[in-house]
């Protein structure tokens, strides 16, 4: 290296130094060899982690050092790009979002916008002229912002967010049927009595005995009918639809009464207390595997909670032992207990039933769907439908969704024709989603990387540093 000076007094400059290419600039304090290191370690690890390694490494850097150095990083050109992936990610979840945009044939990120709003989409989309389909989930800023933006463009809807879609109507359905969930029950007692039904001369006192210990007494019933949820539910369902009644929207009943927007739209829509409940008291116990063990133990003469209690734990009970008195309170009048009822197959078993293929399925679970579908013709309907929408799915046959819409129109299933209305108010997309091969599979995936490096960031750092680690980590 040489190093000139300038004998020229006023001269600001002074001297002039000679620069060694790919290892010194002007004005570095560093090596562009120590330089691109300390970026790399910045880019993989952010600023605490990086210090770590860098001190490890012999590089001594701070983590400020190592956070400036990833923000000066130049970002990386956007080329042509002629297939689109766009999907939304949470910076703070439930209050700021962004929007991911990746090139699909790359499958990498090539810009990060700073909210999900429907004009800087396409603002965006404007200055690339060249694209030719854009691939995204059902979120209605999006489509709005490629048909002004892109208008040349062919709109995707993703595949996976469709079934999901699907998916939720079903559940819906089922909840709707899931008095055909549970096996009816007739007493072995009734049984004897109906097969002499001339025995006393009165054969409506027989049927009346035989419905009668065909449902459960509310007495030996278990009290959930009484769970405080219950009430709760029934109160907050009445306060959002006396305030529907009234004009107003989801959002200002969910601020007029402290809720969270989800939590006001699904009171706003349901159509019954019952509907809410019946996830809910569906759900599994953990007394559901000693029930047969507690009804014994109660008709055997130990009717004592604690020591009911203790004998379970030793069977693998894991609750409380209040839980265990709730549950055989109820038996107490008449001092004897029911036999067990059957349990019935829980909402989401069902439903992930209905929903998997049937080659996938093993023995039990299809034998007990066969029975379910058998006594509820319109859960039949529905697993017809849904394995005639895979087909479609599987095979990229978009062009039978019309036909698959006239279908389940022609059946009495709310659920599915809510979700035909969905679909059709999308159609071009969803068709194409199910025609061509392009999926937003990739955008989901960076969007799953994204919460690895803002964990990495513990909430810390601000979007531009955000920004530039997703477009520039590898």
């Amino acid at each position: 290296m040489r190093r000139f000076f300038c004998d020229t007094l006023e001269c600001p400059q002074g001297t002039f130094v000679e620069q060694v290419e790919g290892l010194t600039a002007r004005y570095a304090r560093r090596s562009l060899l120590l330089r691109r290191m300390l970026e790399s370690i910045g880019l993989a690890l952010a600023g605490r982690a990086g210090q770590r390694l860098a001190d490890t490494l012999g590089l001594i850097a701070s983590r400020d050092t190592l956070l400036r150095l990833v923000r000066a990083l130049p970002d990386p050109p956007i080329g042509a790009v002629t297939v689109l992936g766009v999907d939304d990610f949470a910076i703070k979840r439930g209050q700021t979002y962004a929007t991911i945009v990746l090139d699909m044939a790359t499958r990498q990120p090539i810009d990060v916008l700073p909210d999900r709003e429907a004009d800087t989409l396409a603002e965006w989309l404007k200055a690339h002229p060249e694209i030719r389909i854009v691939t995204r989930d059902r979120f209605a800023a999006y489509a709005e912002a490629v048909s002004r933006g892109a208008p040349q463009a062919t709109q995707c809807a993703d595949r996976w967010h469709i079934w999901k879609n699907l998916g939720e109507a079903v559940e819906k359905t089922v909840v709707a049927h899931r008095a055909c969930l549970a096996e009816p029950e007739i007493t072995s007692q009734a049984a004897a009595d109906s097969e002499r039904p001339g025995e006393g001369g009165n054969e409506d006192a027989v049927v009346a005995d035989a419905a009668q210990s065909s449902t459960p007494d509310t007495a030996l019933a278990p009290i959930v009918e009484i769970r405080p949820i219950v009430g709760q539910f029934r109160e907050r369902h009445a306060a959002i639809q006396a305030l529907r009644s009234q004009g107003k929207g989801i959002r200002a009943i969910a601020a007029e009464l402290d809720l969270d927007r989800k939590t006001a739209r699904r009171f706003f829509y349901a159509t019954s207390v019952e509907e809410l409940l019946a996830k809910t008291l569906n759900r599994s116990s953990l007394l559901d595997d000693f029930k047969s063990h507690l009804h014994q133990r109660f008709n055997e003469g130990c009717t004592d909670a604690a020591s009911l209690t203790a004998e379970i734990r030793t069977l693998g009970y894991r609750g409380s032992e209040r839980t265990v008195y709730r549950y055989v309170q109820p038996f107490r009048p008449r001092r004897k207990a029911p036999d067990p009822a059957p349990a019935a197959p829980k909402i989401r078993h069902v439903t992930g039933w209905i929903m998997r293929d049937p080659d996938n399925l093993n023995g039990e679970d299809e034998q007990r769907l066969k029975a379910v579908l058998a006594r509820c013709p319109e859960l039949e309907a529905t697993r017809r439908h849904v394995g005639a929408f895979a087909r479609m799915i599987r095979d990229l046959r978009g062009e039978r969704l019309p036909d698959w819409m006239d279908r389940v129109g022609d059946d009495k299933l709310p659920a599915l024709h809510s979700f035909v209305t969905g679909l059709r108010q999308d159609l071009a997309a969803v068709t194409a989603g199910l025609t061509l091969p392009w999926n937003n599979g990739p955008a989901e995936g960076a969007v799953n990387r994204i919460k690895m490096l803002k964990r990495q960031c513990f909430g810390l750092a601000n979007f531009p540093l955000l920004r530039k680690r997703i477009l520039l980590t590898k």
